[in-house]
């Protein structure tokens, strides 16, 4: 607010709101980016809920504190009659006639500053690394508790379901749920469950979501033994251990690109980091941004990465946090089989193939 001039900022997105309520909700309709009420955060430091009549009552009973946050109420009505309702309370708010920013995209006057907002987002307070770290453990330990309770023969959209709801019995909302088996596994990157019966090689990657935090993970099945299969893991593992010790505070995105580049190139799947994204940063959203040639982002000390190396055929990825010591995973699969690589002498485990 102080570098762009403004007297306040409004919050609408459904992340942000998450973000700044420390896991609270403001999501009705959760195929939508915008939330049902707002926040606005004035340069003194004030912070407001607004909202209207249907949701007020409900948000200050389970999401948000009359402690933390000033409510504002107004009726849905007034709400629905004016596009500039919300804008124009907000800047009646102010302490002077200085300009609003927003998260997302609300009026004209008002001036849309997410990617600076997401950079506040990008170092995790000592709350938010203790509830991190529980959702990559419950979220690890639910895909391994739904991997037991599948059977070759199913179809993706069955297994999909089993996915679902095992994560939600961790209170775990699956909001990218991937299933791709045989061939399905081999044509898309992401599959999104069909009909198609599991008979060999199954795929299955979720972004498992909980108070707004999100741990994303991949595991591969398959219903016998596929050599292939095996020997481009472990090449995707090398790929995935070289990202996880090169993950370290003020390392550059483009840096990290390129050591997946050459990793793949080393291995002989030179043409690979053509096909898929490797992943990136993460915490409210799935990435906050994804590592390329032309990234200018740098990592941080207590940020959120989710790295996806692939080959044809197969995947790894896990979700992690840069600590002090490096790269620490925090979505492993307990008994799930692992696959260690040694790089600059530490050891780095990825998940392997669970054959049945």
């Amino acid at each position: 607010m102080a570098a762009g001039g403004l007297g306040g900022v409004l919050f609408n997105s459904q992340h942000n709101f998450a973000w700044l309520t420390g896991g609270g909700s403001n999501g009705i309709d959760l195929s939508r980016e915008n939330g049902a009420s707002y926040l606005l955060v004035r340069h003194d430091g004030k912070r407001f809920l607004i909202a209207n009549n249907i949701e007020m009552p409900r948000l200050l009973a389970e999401e948000v504190s009359e402690n933390d946050f000033e409510p504002i109420e107004l009726s849905w009505q007034a709400e629905k009659t004016s596009k500039k309702s919300i804008s124009e309370i907000a800047a009646s708010l102010l302490l002077d006639s200085s300009e609003l920013g927003s998260d997302i995209y609300l009026d004209h006057q008002i001036h849309p500053i997410e990617p600076l907002i997401s950079a506040c987002r990008h170092q995790l307070t000592d709350a938010e690394l203790i509830r991190y770290r529980q959702l990559g453990r419950d979220a690890g330990k639910a895909l391994g508790d739904a991997i037991n309770l599948i059977s070759p023969g199913e179809t993706e959209k069955e297994i999909s379901r089993t996915v679902r709801d095992t994560l939600a019995s961790y209170d775990i909302y699956s909001v990218v749920t991937l299933v791709g088996a045989d061939d399905r596994l081999k044509e898309f990157r992401h599959p999104v469950p069909t009909e198609n019966d599991w008979k060999n090689s199954l795929l299955i990657a979720v972004c498992a979501r909980r108070h707004g935090l999100i741990a994303s993970l991949s595991r591969i099945i398959t219903a016998g033994v596929d050599p292939e299969l095996e020997r481009n893991t472990e090449a995707v593992a090398t790929v995935n251990s070289r990202l996880f010790a090169a993950t370290r505070p003020d390392a550059s995105a483009s840096d990290l690109y390129k050591i997946a580049t050459e990793a793949y190139a080393e291995l002989g799947f030179a043409d690979e980091i053509d096909k898929h994204h490797q992943g990136g940063a993460c915490g409210y959203r799935t990435r906050d941004w994804n590592a390329h040639s032309s990234s200018s982002e740098t990592a941080k000390h207590h940020q959120a990465f989710a790295w996806n190396p692939s080959i044809t055929g197969t995947k790894i990825e896990e979700t992690g946090i840069v600590t002090e010591s490096g790269f620490e995973v925090i979505t492993a699969t307990p008994g799930f089989p692992q696959i260690s690589v040694v790089v600059d002498g530490r050891e780095y485990i990825s998940p392997g193939i669970l054959s049945l």
